[in-house]
Order: structure tokens, then C-alpha cells, then sequence
């Protein structure tokens, strides 16, 4: 009891704050959503406006933050002073690049991902705005199978640690339970059983699909390991009825998110927006942060008059006050929208620099043997920032290249001890698995363990379980399924 009110008081000791909050949504966005997020932010918040403030002689100008906002409501005499100075000039520059650039984007296509197409089934839904980003923070834990491998209580916790929103575990299910609708079938489940019952509920309701959903919800176990007499036994079917059951499970997809590559949604292909530009000049690298048709953005001098014009009336005037406060929120958060960008912009150069550094090889010569393994933590522990940084910023961003256009997960992979004790990247190991499979015979092919030993002797130490994971993961069926006659 003791260690779970801890708990709970670490985190509420550690809650994110407003402005920090805002900065880590900004941090997820790509650059092809971010333009959207800008327009939504100008449509309502009129203290917010786009182009150069003409009071103003540099392109992005802002007044430094605090980290904690500080809600009129609760100080009845806040200062108008701090709101109607002229902003302090920013000395921080971007190394950016407009749309204007004379360099020319390398066209790259891709199909939507399995997370977008996700996303994109929330808008299908009657989820009013605040539910859709619930939904869209459950999306963001489902795996790359398919699977949400967090609980609907532990989601609520993460909810209200990292975003300082409130639900309720019956609101969380309820979200979770619409998710579990979308397609593919049986995505958002929690386990493999939950997987196969989604996807049975969501057919036609024959005899064979009832019984399917009896055997999987009151015989799992043993139907997982085979034992279909007890089955038949203890349901008392026949074994007809058991074969016509097993015909409509065997048809599940168990990895619902795992087969989307090649499937029709591939095809349906749009063009990558890269967030980054890595060019070679003189041996040295340099990292440019695309900004694209970003415009600067500034605080209305309008607003800024405005509150200006209450500073100099009574204050105690109900009305007044009143007004003042809706002006001074609105300058708030045109203030704080600012400051994100800034950071969000700050966190990606520090992130992708960070990233071309340690792995400058490969941006010099474009050869994937190149690669070094590396994790999210050894850019984190660069850049001092938290590792749920680091993946915010890498994911669903790619940078631009001489060599092509890569999704910056492209560059991670975890290490490989080999047996002279040198390390190499899981990519190399998942590369001589694809090489070697290639190259075998159809009419015998290679079993788990003979890939085992085939890595073994060309000096990579690695378990069988690994190996049908990078198999899996590269999209190759197990042995008697790559049988040709």
C-alpha cells in the first residue's frame, strides 16, 4: 500500500506541465501534418496571427516562458505590465529551408502506415474531440502486430502522467472497445485469444463462428496445445462440428498489423514530406529542418493594445477584469504555441544532428553495412533528453538524403555480440537471414534451426527464438509454407 502511494505521489510530483505538454504533441508532428496544426491553432486563437510583426525586426521573435502557467483565475491581481512590453528579440537561429529552396526534393513514395491508417478510422467514428486524442494516444501504443500491450488502467495512468488528462477506467474501455472495430479485424486486443474473439464477433454469427468463440473463450488452453479430444469431450461435439470450428479459426489473421505491407493499403500510395535534408559538402555533413510553407508567427498588436487599453482603466471593474483575463489567456497561448514551435524545432535539429554524427558513415557512403547499432538511449544520453523524446521525434519523420529518402527509424537497431566479441547491428543479422533464405532450396528449404547453425558459423551467436523473430519481423513464412515442388 505504502509503495503505491509513493507511486502515485512520484508522479504526481513529476506531471507535465501545460506548455511542456504542448511541446511534445508538436514533437510528434511531421512536417506534413505540422502546416495543418498551425491553421487549426490561427482559426482559434485570434491573438495568434501568421507573418512578420512590423513591430518587430526579426523573422521569429518571442518572449521567453515560464514553465508553469500561471491561471489568471487564481491571481486576481496579475500584472498587465508583463503583457504589454514589446516582446524580447530571440537570438536562436534555424539551419531551415522553405519551399522557395532551389534545391529540388527527391520524390519518395510510400504506402500509409499501419499507425496512419489507424488514425485516419478515428475521424470515421462519432468521437467528439476530446476522445479522438484518446484514441489517438491508444493508437500510439498498439504494436507493430497489432496488439495494445498496455491495460486500459495503465493507459488512464500514462494519460494522466504525460498529456495531465483525466479518465475514467470505464472511458478508457469504452474508447478501447470502439479502436477494436476498426480495421484490420482484431487489432487493439490485448492477447492472441482476445485477438481471434474479436475477429469471430465481427462475422457472420453461423454454428461453426458460436462454436469457434465457445472453444476459444472456455477451452483456449487446451485447444492451444492441440488436445481436440478433450474438446470434444467436454463440449460434447462431434468431430465434424470440431473440424467446422477450427476451419473458421484457422482462417484469423493472428497478427493483424503484421501482414499490412503488401496488402491493398500499400498500394493506395501517397508521397513523403521529408522533415530533414542531410547534404555532403567538404567531407562535412549538414543537417537542414525543413520548414516548408511554415510561416513566422507573432502575437496580435491588436491583443497586445488591447490589454494594453485595460491596464489603463480601473481594474476593479468586474467587466474589465473579466476582459482582461480572456486577452491574457489568449496571449498566453499564442505565447506558448510560439514556444513550441521554437523547442520543437530546437529538440528535432539536436535529435536528427545527434543521429548524422553517430552514424556519419553511413550519410557519407550510403552503404547499410555501415550502419552501427544503436538505440534510442545513446541519442538521448547525447542530447540530455528523455527517451520518449527521442521517439517522438523519430517517428513517422524521414530525412533526405544523396543516397534516397529514409524514415529516421531506419537508423536504429539493437546490438549483436558476435563470438570474436565484436558488435554488429541486428540489421547485418537480418540481412544474411533474408540473403541466405533467398538463396535456398525450395524443394528443402531452411528450417529455424539450420539458420541457427548457418549464423553460427559465419561467427553470429544467436538463439533460435531470435531468429524466427527477425524472420517473422522480415515478413518470411516459416520452412513448410516456402515448400516448392
Amino acid at each position: 500500500m505504502s509503495s503505491l502511494t509513493l507511486t502515485q505521489q512520484q508522479k504526481l510530483q513529476t506531471k507535465l506541465s501545460p506548455a511542456q505538454i504542448q511541446v511534445m504533441r508538436m514533437l510528434e508532428l511531421p512536417a506534413c501534418e505540422l502546416q495543418a496544426r498551425i491553421n487549426e491553432e490561427l482559426q482559434e486563437n485570434p491573438a495568434l496571427e501568421e507573418g512578420l510583426d512590423k513591430t518587430q525586426e526579426t523573422d521569429f521573435q518571442e518572449q521567453d516562458l515560464n514553465d508553469e502557467y500561471q491561471n489568471p483565475l487564481q491571481n486576481e491581481d496579475f500584472n498587465y505590465d508583463d503583457y504589454v512590453q514589446d516582446d524580447d528579440i530571440s537570438e536562436r537561429t534555424y539551419n531551415t529551408r522553405s519551399q522557395e529552396s532551389a534545391r529540388e526534393d527527391i520524390p519518395f513514395s510510400v504506402g500509409m502506415s499501419f499507425g496512419e491508417h489507424l488514425k485516419s478510422q478515428i475521424y470515421l467514428t462519432k468521437m467528439d474531440k476530446p476522445d479522438r486524442h484518446i484514441a489517438k494516444f491508444v493508437v500510439g501504443n498498439i504494436d507493430e502486430n497489432g496488439y495494445l500491450r498496455r491495460t486500459a488502467e495503465e493507459l488512464v495512468d500514462d494519460l494522466s502522467f504525460q498529456e495531465g488528462i483525466v479518465v475514467t477506467d470505464e472511458k478508457m474501455q469504452s474508447i478501447i472497445a470502439q479502436i477494436q472495430q476498426f480495421d484490420p479485424p482484431g487489432v487493439a486486443a490485448y492477447d492472441l485469444q482476445d485477438c481471434l474473439l474479436i475477429q469471430l464477433q465481427q462475422k457472420e454469427q453461423t454454428a461453426n463462428v458460436g462454436l469457434a468463440m465457445k472453444i476459444l473463450s472456455q477451452h483456449f488452453d487446451i485447444f492451444s496445445r492441440k488436445q481436440y479430444n478433450k474438446i470434444m469431450q467436454r463440449m460434447d461435439i462431434t468431430e465434424e462440428q470440431l473440424k467446422g470450428a477450427i476451419s473458421e479459426i484457422t482462417r484469423l489473421n493472428p497478427r493483424p498489423g503484421n501482414n499490412w505491407l503488401g496488402t491493398v493499403y500499400d498500394r493506395n500510395q501517397s508521397v513523403v514530406v521529408p522533415d530533414f535534408y542531410v547534404e555532403e559538402e567538404n567531407d562535412e555533413l549538414i543537417v537542414t529542418l525543413n520548414q516548408g510553407d511554415i510561416p513566422p508567427l507573432h502575437v496580435s498588436p491588436e491583443y497586445s493594445q488591447m490589454l494594453d487599453l485595460y491596464s489603463q482603466t480601473e481594474k476593479s471593474h468586474t467587466s474589465n477584469r473579466e476582459a482582461a483575463r480572456f486577452v491574457k489567456d489568449k496571449i498566453d497561448a499564442a505565447k506558448w504555441f510560439i514556444d513550441a514551435i521554437r523547442q520543437r524545432n530546437e529538440t528535432m535539429m539536436q535529435t536528427m544532428s545527434a543521429i548524422v554524427a553517430y552514424q556519419r558513415e553511413f550519410f557519407l557512403q550510403g552503404d547499410s553495412s555501415y550502419l552501427k547499432p544503436m538505440v534510442l538511449k545513446d541519442i538521448a544520453d547525447r542530447i540530455g533528453h528523455d527517451v520518449s523524446t527521442i521517439s517522438r521525434v523519430c517517428s513517422n519523420k524521414y530525412v533526405q538524403t544523396q543516397f534516397g529518402t529514409f524514415a529516421l527509424k531506419y537508423f536504429f537497431s539493437e546490438s549483436i555480440t558476435k563470438q570474436d566479441g565484436g558488435e554488429i547491428s541486428t540489421r547485418e543479422i537480418k540481412d544474411k537471414v533474408r540473403e541466405v533464405i533467398a538463396n535456398e532450396d525450395k524443394t528443402r528449404p531452411i528450417t529455424d534451426d539450420e539458420l541457427v547453425e548457418i549464423l553460427h558459423e559465419s561467427g553470429y551467436a544467436i538463439a533460435r527464438r531470435t531468429v524466427a523473430k527477425y524472420r517473422e519481423q522480415l515478413g518470411i513464412p516459416v520452412a513448410r509454407l516456402r515448400y516448392q515442388i
